[in-house]
């Protein structure tokens, strides 16, 4: 609706016309005139007004045939228009409403008759677009909600697809590897074989064989679930890739499949927390006479690294000297003794407090290699 509302008047008669917009403005209603039906068919195209009064009886075209033509163009049927004619004729009253008009006016005008009339007719056009505007709305409204829809079902799908991910990354590598790999647009390709200087640690439980010989098997599996509860909370304190359990014998490696310029301070620093975590189920077994102690052997050099496996089960191994170095030092360590190759010690020299052991021979390498027992750890902790 025009505020105030706009009322086209069509006649061919000027004095009509005179008297229609006399009246109307008076009333405050704004007021347009066309001299004949081309001219009001054009002035309806151009100002779409409120309400149209128009004669029946005009040159070029009548005003039957003119509201048929607006009845017929969608985005002109919902104008009201009020049929004017100087006849009395029922037949012709009668034709105008068939072809469309919404009421009619004989003339001569009777002033509270033509009020009315023009009053009640906007009512119903402001009606119409109060219903036209709701609807425009709840179109818009469902629009969005469809594209809210969408959007949210195509975010629950990458979710699923990253959960799924996620699942089967957490089977070999700790929380925090799996998140940045899943985040990352190349994931995927970080879990290929590569080549990469990596920080091995292998640790195992002493006289663990001789235990799983004679204790009950529940007791087995009970310290089991205990050691590697113990193990796992330092691995993913300090964001180490867990390669495997073996019965007792764990293999943590770091600086992958992420990068990590620290990643041999940060084997060191859990090797020493494992130690110091251990060494208090440790006297729980005792109570329960088990007699078990905790050795750990850290080795650093270049590896091979990659997914290997098949569909239905998978790991990310490191697989090279480094590895064997580390499970031979692992074999020559004492209970709570940390063994580390040279290049480690030599990697964290300044955060640690050791003792050299001398240079061991260590099966699979062809010369004796230097070791160090860690005393302490001096660094910082993660």
């Amino acid at each position: 609706m025009h505020d105030p509302p706009l009322i086209l008047a069509v006649d061919d008669t000027p004095e009509n016309l005179e008297i229609l917009q006399m009246r109307l403005n008076a009333c405050g209603y704004e007021v347009v005139t066309a001299a004949d039906g081309e001219e009001g068919l054009a002035k309806v195209h151009d100002l779409k007004p409120d309400l149209i009064l128009l004669d029946v009886m005009m040159p070029k075209l009548d005003g039957i045939s003119l509201v048929r033509m607006l009845k017929q163009d969608v985005s002109l049927r919902s104008i009201p228009v009020i049929l004017v004619t100087a006849k009395a004729d029922t037949r012709d009253v009668v034709e105008g409403l068939d072809a469309g008009g919404d009421d009619y006016l004989t003339k001569p005008f009777e002033h509270h008759a033509l009020l009315a009339r023009v009053r009640s007719m906007l009512r119903q056009k402001m009606l119409h677009d109060t219903v036209e505007e709701q609807t425009r709305s709840l179109q818009d409204q469902a629009a969005r909600l469809a594209a809210w829809n969408q959007s949210l079902e195509q975010q629950v799908a990458e979710q699923v697809t990253a959960i799924e991910r996620m699942a089967r990354l957490r089977r070999f590598l700790p929380a925090q590897v799996a998140d940045l790999i899943v985040a990352a647009e190349n994931g995927d390709t970080l879990l290929q074989s590569h080549r990469r200087e990596v920080t091995v640690v292998f640790c195992d439980l002493r006289g663990f064989t001789a235990f799983s010989e004679t204790a009950e098997p529940e007791e087995v599996m009970t310290v089991l679930r205990e050691y590697h509860a113990c193990l796992g909370s330092q691995i993913v304190r300090h964001e180490g890739t867990l390669e495997r359990f073996v019965g007792d014998g764990v293999v943590v490696f770091f600086n992958d499949p992420l990068p990590c310029i620290d990643h041999t301070e940060r084997a060191v620093s859990m090797a020493t927390a494992m130690r110091d975590a251990i060494d208090e189920h440790s006297e729980r077994w005792r109570k329960r006479d088990f007699v078990l102690g905790f050795g750990i052997g850290i080795a650093r050099g270049h590896a091979t690294i990659g997914r290997i496996g098949f569909d239905q089960r998978s790991d990310y191994a490191v697989i090279g000297t480094v590895t064997n170095h580390a499970a031979r030092l692992c074999e020559e360590a004492r209970s709570r003794q940390i063994l580390v190759s040279q290049r480690v010690f030599s990697a964290v020299e300044p955060l640690i407090e050791a003792v050299p052991v001398g240079d061991l021979p260590l099966k699979g390498l062809h010369r004796p290699m230097p070791a160090y027992a860690i005393v302490r750890w001096l660094g910082p902790s993660w």
